[in-house]
Protein backbone atom coordinates (compact mmCIF):
# COMPACT_ATOMS: atom_id res chain seq x y z
CA UNK A 1 0.00 0.00 0.00
CA UNK A 2 3.01 2.07 0.46
CA UNK A 3 4.18 1.87 -2.74
CA UNK A 4 0.90 3.24 -4.14
CA UNK A 5 1.06 6.05 -2.34
CA UNK A 6 4.05 6.77 -3.36
CA UNK A 7 3.38 6.25 -6.65
CA UNK A 8 0.48 8.49 -6.69
CA UNK A 9 2.50 11.13 -4.70
CA UNK A 10 4.68 11.22 -7.17
CA UNK A 11 2.82 11.18 -10.28
CA UNK A 12 0.93 13.89 -8.79
CA UNK A 13 4.36 15.83 -8.15
CA UNK A 14 5.18 15.04 -11.75
CA UNK A 15 1.53 16.16 -12.53
CA UNK A 16 2.03 19.85 -10.69
CA UNK A 17 5.46 19.92 -12.65
CA UNK A 18 4.29 19.56 -16.14
CA UNK A 19 1.77 22.51 -14.94
CA UNK A 20 4.43 24.48 -14.17
CA UNK A 21 4.64 23.79 -10.28
CA UNK A 22 8.16 24.44 -9.66
CA UNK A 23 7.25 23.71 -5.71
CA UNK A 24 6.92 19.96 -6.92
CA UNK A 25 9.85 19.84 -9.37
CA UNK A 26 11.47 20.96 -6.35
CA UNK A 27 9.80 18.21 -4.38
CA UNK A 28 11.11 15.52 -7.22
CA UNK A 29 14.62 17.19 -7.12
CA UNK A 30 15.04 16.24 -3.41
CA UNK A 31 13.76 13.05 -3.70
CA UNK A 32 15.93 11.52 -6.77
CA UNK A 33 19.23 13.74 -6.61
CA UNK A 34 20.96 11.27 -4.39
CA UNK A 35 20.03 8.25 -6.32
CA UNK A 36 21.58 10.27 -9.73
CA UNK A 37 24.13 11.06 -8.53
CA UNK A 38 24.96 7.98 -7.02
CA UNK A 39 23.86 6.37 -10.52
CA UNK A 40 26.18 8.96 -12.47
CA UNK A 41 28.58 7.86 -9.72
CA UNK A 42 28.49 4.46 -10.96
CA UNK A 43 29.31 5.18 -14.56
CA UNK A 44 31.99 8.03 -13.97
CA UNK A 45 33.79 6.98 -10.97
CA UNK A 46 34.36 10.81 -9.69
CA UNK A 47 31.65 12.32 -7.25
CA UNK A 48 32.56 16.25 -9.05
CA UNK A 49 32.06 14.75 -12.21
CA UNK A 50 28.58 12.81 -11.44
CA UNK A 51 27.24 16.29 -9.49
CA UNK A 52 27.33 17.86 -13.02
CA UNK A 53 25.87 15.02 -14.91
CA UNK A 54 23.14 14.89 -12.26
CA UNK A 55 22.43 18.51 -12.25
CA UNK A 56 22.79 18.39 -15.85
CA UNK A 57 20.19 15.37 -15.72
CA UNK A 58 17.73 17.43 -13.89
CA UNK A 59 17.83 20.10 -16.15
CA UNK A 60 16.62 18.09 -19.36
CA UNK A 61 14.38 16.62 -17.37
CA UNK A 62 12.86 20.05 -16.51
CA UNK A 63 12.79 20.97 -19.92
CA UNK A 64 11.28 17.67 -21.31
CA UNK A 65 9.05 16.75 -18.66
CA UNK A 66 5.84 17.99 -20.65
CA UNK A 67 7.22 14.60 -22.62
CA UNK A 68 6.45 12.15 -20.21
CA UNK A 69 3.65 10.36 -20.64
CA UNK A 70 3.72 7.69 -17.55
CA UNK A 71 4.09 10.03 -14.65
CA UNK A 72 4.44 7.04 -12.37
CA UNK A 73 7.49 6.25 -14.49
CA UNK A 74 9.52 9.48 -13.88
CA UNK A 75 12.17 7.89 -11.62
CA UNK A 76 13.31 5.22 -14.69
CA UNK A 77 12.94 7.74 -17.04
CA UNK A 78 15.12 10.15 -14.99
CA UNK A 79 17.49 7.83 -14.67
CA UNK A 80 17.91 7.01 -18.28
CA UNK A 81 18.52 10.63 -18.87
CA UNK A 82 21.34 10.52 -16.22
CA UNK A 83 22.49 7.65 -18.20
CA UNK A 84 22.74 9.24 -21.38
CA UNK A 85 24.47 12.73 -19.63
CA UNK A 86 26.87 10.38 -17.89
CA UNK A 87 27.63 8.57 -21.44
CA UNK A 88 28.55 11.75 -23.45
CA UNK A 89 30.15 13.05 -20.26
CA UNK A 90 32.55 10.05 -21.04
CA UNK A 91 32.73 10.35 -24.35
CA UNK A 92 33.76 13.62 -24.11
CA UNK A 93 36.03 12.84 -21.29
CA UNK A 94 37.59 9.82 -23.81
CA UNK A 95 38.52 13.21 -26.48
CA UNK A 96 40.30 14.94 -23.84
CA UNK A 97 43.82 14.01 -22.99
CA UNK A 98 44.27 13.00 -19.24
CA UNK A 99 46.83 15.28 -17.81
CA UNK A 100 50.00 13.89 -16.79
CA UNK A 101 50.59 13.18 -13.53
CA UNK A 102 53.56 12.08 -11.23
CA UNK A 103 53.42 8.43 -9.75
CA UNK A 104 53.68 8.97 -5.93
CA UNK A 105 54.72 5.57 -4.17
CA UNK A 106 53.50 5.78 -0.89
CA UNK A 107 53.45 2.73 1.89
CA UNK A 108 49.87 1.08 1.60
CA UNK A 109 48.42 -1.31 4.24
CA UNK A 110 47.07 -4.16 3.69
CA UNK A 111 43.93 -2.64 4.58
CA UNK A 112 43.95 0.03 2.03
CA UNK A 113 45.32 -2.78 -0.69
CA UNK A 114 42.11 -4.34 -0.40
CA UNK A 115 39.80 -1.34 -0.41
CA UNK A 116 41.78 -0.45 -3.48
CA UNK A 117 40.66 -4.27 -4.95
CA UNK A 118 37.09 -4.03 -3.94
CA UNK A 119 37.16 -0.19 -6.06
CA UNK A 120 38.93 -2.48 -9.09
CA UNK A 121 36.35 -5.35 -8.80
CA UNK A 122 33.65 -3.03 -8.82
CA UNK A 123 34.70 -0.88 -11.64
CA UNK A 124 34.80 -4.17 -13.51
CA UNK A 125 31.49 -4.83 -13.17
CA UNK A 126 28.92 -4.81 -15.90
CA UNK A 127 27.81 -1.10 -15.63
CA UNK A 128 23.73 -2.89 -15.14
CA UNK A 129 25.41 -4.60 -11.84
CA UNK A 130 28.06 -1.84 -10.94
CA UNK A 131 25.01 1.27 -10.44
CA UNK A 132 22.87 -1.00 -7.95
CA UNK A 133 26.38 -1.89 -6.03
CA UNK A 134 27.27 1.53 -6.15
CA UNK A 135 23.86 2.82 -5.18
CA UNK A 136 23.50 -0.37 -1.98
CA UNK A 137 26.72 0.01 -0.55
CA UNK A 138 28.90 2.91 -1.48
CA UNK A 139 25.49 4.90 -1.32
CA UNK A 140 23.50 3.02 1.32
CA UNK A 141 20.36 3.38 -0.86
CA UNK A 142 18.22 0.74 0.58
CA UNK A 143 17.12 -2.46 -1.86
CA UNK A 144 13.45 -1.26 -2.01
CA UNK A 145 14.79 2.22 -3.42
CA UNK A 146 17.29 1.34 -5.56
CA UNK A 147 14.13 -0.76 -7.07
CA UNK A 148 11.59 2.62 -6.93
CA UNK A 149 14.44 4.33 -8.66
CA UNK A 150 15.24 1.47 -11.31
CA UNK A 151 12.25 0.55 -12.25
CA UNK A 152 13.11 -3.29 -10.90
CA UNK A 153 11.48 -5.28 -8.91
CA UNK A 154 12.54 -6.34 -5.44
CA UNK A 155 13.90 -9.39 -6.46
CA UNK A 156 15.88 -8.67 -9.40
CA UNK A 157 17.40 -6.02 -7.46
CA UNK A 158 18.06 -8.87 -4.82
CA UNK A 159 19.57 -11.34 -7.15
CA UNK A 160 21.46 -8.90 -9.04
CA UNK A 161 23.11 -7.46 -6.00
CA UNK A 162 24.26 -11.14 -4.96
CA UNK A 163 25.27 -12.01 -8.48
CA UNK A 164 27.26 -9.24 -8.38
CA UNK A 165 29.03 -10.18 -4.72
CA UNK A 166 30.21 -12.94 -5.66
CA UNK A 167 31.84 -11.17 -9.02
CA UNK A 168 33.26 -9.30 -6.81
CA UNK A 169 34.54 -12.30 -4.16
CA UNK A 170 35.67 -13.87 -7.47
CA UNK A 171 38.02 -11.15 -8.92
CA UNK A 172 39.00 -10.63 -5.16
CA UNK A 173 40.22 -14.02 -4.36
CA UNK A 174 41.99 -14.21 -7.57
CA UNK A 175 43.99 -11.11 -7.04
CA UNK A 176 45.40 -12.78 -3.68
CA UNK A 177 42.50 -11.49 -1.33
CA UNK A 178 40.73 -14.61 -0.23
CA UNK A 179 39.18 -15.57 2.84
CA UNK A 180 38.49 -11.95 4.33
CA UNK A 181 36.04 -10.65 4.37
CA UNK A 182 36.59 -7.17 5.58
CA UNK A 183 34.92 -4.36 3.22
CA UNK A 184 33.50 -6.45 1.11
CA UNK A 185 30.17 -5.21 -0.53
Amino acid sequence: MIANSQQSSEASLVEAAQKGHLDSFAALYERYHSPMVALAYSMLGDRHHAEDAAHEAFAVACRDLPSLKSREKFAAWLAGICRNVSRQMLRKKARTPAPVREQVSEPRDQQQERQEAIRRAVWNLKPAERELVVMRYFDGFSQARISEVLDLSAQAVNGRLVRAKRKIAMYLERNGFAGDDHGTP
